[in-house]
């Protein structure tokens, strides 16, 4: 689709796949004459020139769900960051400007108790355990756990782990990020949360290997696989 939310996680495994894959092997069988292959480099090259050139012309420094919006949010945006931080951690260029104005974003989206807003300027508002936790995860792998931001995001998860799920986001999601933002901020935090974690998807996984959410099967299954991916430490953006 068109959405600035597939852009942003389709960014994330180009460059988690030009990171880690021996490109040469994603060609086997191919009907694809080689002249006309578009290289996995090339392909992330021009997702973030897309993804940079919709905040550029974004009065809040961030993304919404057209590359054309004229306002944001925190869960778009965070998804958009992270394909960005991915990019850059796997040696594409990305403007040094461009990734500072998105953390100034959600600096200023980011409440005194670690509760991050939901669109336009203005930080706290409702109580997301997801968004505080793309918060923290963006503050983290962008190098900025100096910030006020990030102690507050990163103290608010902690303290509201039982919180229960934003009624507008699936479970699944919110524990993909959780996964991450508590690998990123408090070791010993995650350790014991995937213990929790691990025990509760075995009970939930069905007869096919598949889990289910109110997004079907396929969402479910991949946002549960990812919530549990730092067992294997495959991913290069999540490194500590």
């Amino acid at each position: 689709g068109s959405s600035m939310y597939n852009h942003g996680f389709a960014m994330l495994a180009l460059a988690e796949a030009y990171g880690a894959v021996d490109e040469s092997l994603l060609w086997g069988g191919s009907k694809i004459p080689p002249g006309k292959r578009r290289p996995l480099a090339r392909a992330l090259e021009l997702a973030v020139r897309c993804a940079t050139t919709a905040q550029d012309a974004n009065p809040f420094g961030a993304w919404r769900y057209s590359p054309e919006a004229r306002d944001a949010d925190t869960s778009v945006a965070g998804a958009v960051l992270v394909g960005l931080l991915a990019a850059r951690n796997a040696g594409i260029q990305v403007p040094d400007g461009n990734m500072e104005r998105a953390l100034d974003y959600f600096g200023l989206m980011t409440g005194p108790n670690g509760a991050v807003g939901y669109s336009g300027f203005g930080g706290g508002g409702s109580d997301s355990l997801a968004r505080s936790s793309i918060a923290t995860l963006i503050f983290a792998i962008g190098k900025r756990k100096d910030l006020e931001p990030y102690k507050q995001t990163s103290d608010y998860i902690k303290n509201n782990l039982r919180q229960l799920t934003n009624a507008h986001f699936s479970e699944q999601y919110t524990s993909y990020y959780l996964a991450q933002a508590l690998f990123q901020s408090d070791y010993e935090a995650w350790t014991q949360w995937n213990a929790e974690t691990l025990h509760k998807l075995k009970n939930l996984q069905l007869g096919d290997g598949s889990f289910d959410s109110t997004y079907g099967k396929a969402f479910g299954t991949s946002m549960s696989l990812l919530a549990l991916a730092l067992n294997y430490r495959f991913l290069p953006i999540y490194e500590r």
